[in-house]
């Protein structure tokens, strides 16, 4: 079992930045890669980016991309998700996810662990 808890939303303006942060317990962190997805309001859920087990590689959704950063720090159990020139099409509940699968996987059923999620709202 690997327990994630997200930590780093709120309301930001139009073209702030935020930090999430995912913080990891439980079994080795450094096994399991783990992706960044979120849920606007109405919408389905949607990958945002993922990060290999050693940090080395990472890979970001084109609606993201250039945006959106995600690093990870196995000494301290977390991965983070830099956003940057934030819009309103990103507001939503953010979630950090775990799989044991080492290629990128970018469906959330492949994912096996969650955390709880937080929210980030940009106005405009």
């Amino acid at each position: 079992q690997v327990q994630l808890v997200e930590s780093g939303g709120g309301l930001v303006q139009a073209g702030g930045s935020l930090r999430l942060s995912c913080a990891a317990s439980g079994r080795t962190f450094s096994n399991y890669r783990i992706a960044w997805f979120r849920q606007g309001p109405g919408k389905e859920r949607e990958f945002v980016g993922t990060i290999s087990r050693s940090g080395g590689t990472s890979y970001a959704s084109d609606s993201v991309k250039g945006r959106f950063t995600i690093s990870r720090d196995n000494a301290k159990n977390t991965v983070y998700l830099q956003m940057n020139s934030l819009g309103p099409e990103d507001t939503a509940v953010y979630y950090c996810a775990a799989t044991n699968l080492v290629g990128v996987t970018v469906t959330p059923r492949n994912y096996d662990y969650w955390g709880q999620g937080t929210q980030v709202t940009v106005s405009s």
